[in-house]
């Protein structure tokens, strides 16, 4: 079969990209061109856009969004932003375009792939790691980290039955403290105002020392940039959590497909009696059910309150793969 591989930029390869992103049955928007390219424009100095495509005959059957260094290529991304990575491949084709672009890398001098985070259904998992050592390069996968979920039921109330009784009970407990100290108020914003988005940085550099040291000026510019790229896109909500007119905790999320991924948060420390951070989350949860979403993601990290609000751990990966010849 005549196939090709070219190397591309995000403008040339955007439509094929997108159409493929979107027909992707374990992609999250972590692959997705707007995203990638968000990351590249902010945070991939240093690095050579490594960003390609596998035609058969004429149509594109995957994207490799790749960057380099020297011989060794990654992911467009990093785990400290970017929680999943993979290649973006057209269902069925995994074989062609992983031949056919490991081949590629090889001729290009790429000798070396290092690939993470990584979920146990992505491409690189199912596909790569049998395609490569029939083509000499050596496989070598490890644990990287965790991540958790959750399966939506179709009400708030069968959500509440998913959880444990000592857990379900401290929910409601909380609820009810929080409801008495005076007015709540639960809002969403899905268009990256100025304002909502200077709330979430504050409370989100506010709530703990690490997160802090996180939230660089460059690291700033990025959350920014992507809360309006995503806004843009109809993906993001972040929501807000006031008592008394006050804010007290925020999350944002970005709804991809018909899963809600919580990507970040933030509260007011003296608050913290009240729980308002759990409580931000337990809403977010709600609201994600009363939009007919069908999982939460609460991504990487093993944080206890995620498996106390009834998630679900899955482990990720990373791969490294060198060739051998």
């Amino acid at each position: 079969m005549n196939f090709q591989f070219t190397r591309e930029d995000f403008d040339s390869i955007y439509p094929d990209w997108k159409k493929l992103q979107d027909k992707s049955p374990a992609g999250s928007f972590f692959s997705s061109p707007e995203w990638s390219k968000i990351w590249w424009q902010q945070l991939g100095s240093g690095a050579e856009l490594y960003l390609g495509a596998v035609r058969q005959e004429g149509k594109t059957i995957g994207i490799a969004p790749l960057r380099a260094n020297d011989n060794v290529a990654s992911f467009i991304g990093s785990i400290d932003v970017c929680d999943y990575l993979d290649f973006v491949v057209a269902p069925g084709e995994e074989e062609s375009f992983f031949s056919e672009l490991l081949d590629n890398l090889r001729a290009g001098g790429i000798l070396r792939l290092d690939l993470a985070p990584l979920r146990p259904d992505s491409t690189v998992i199912k596909d790569l790691v049998k395609v490569a050592p029939r083509q000499a390069w050596q496989v070598s996968c490890s644990g990287e980290d965790v991540s958790v979920e959750l399966d939506l039921p179709a009400t708030w109330e069968d959500y509440l039955q998913l959880l444990s009784g000592k857990q379900r009970h401290e929910l409601k407990r909380k609820l009810r403290r929080l409801d008495e100290e005076g007015e709540l108020n639960y809002r969403h914003s899905t268009d990256a105002n100025q304002n909502d988005i200077d709330i979430f940085l504050r409370l989100f550099q506010i709530s703990r020392q690490d997160k802090a040291a996180f939230l660089t000026p460059q690291m700033e510019s990025f959350f920014r940039a992507a809360a309006t790229v995503m806004a843009e896109q109809g993906l993001l909500n972040l929501d807000i959590l006031e008592l008394n007119k006050k804010p007290v905790a925020a999350t944002i999320c970005f709804n991809y497909k018909d899963t809600v991924y919580l990507y970040n948060s933030g509260y007011e420390p003296e608050y913290g009696w009240l729980s308002v951070g759990v409580i931000s989350k337990a809403l977010c949860i709600k609201d994600s059910i009363e939009r007919n979403k069908k999982r939460f993601d609460f991504l990487k990290g093993g944080e206890a309150y995620k498996y106390h609000l009834g998630g679900k751990e899955l482990p990720l990966y990373r791969c490294s793969l060198s060739y051998a010849a």
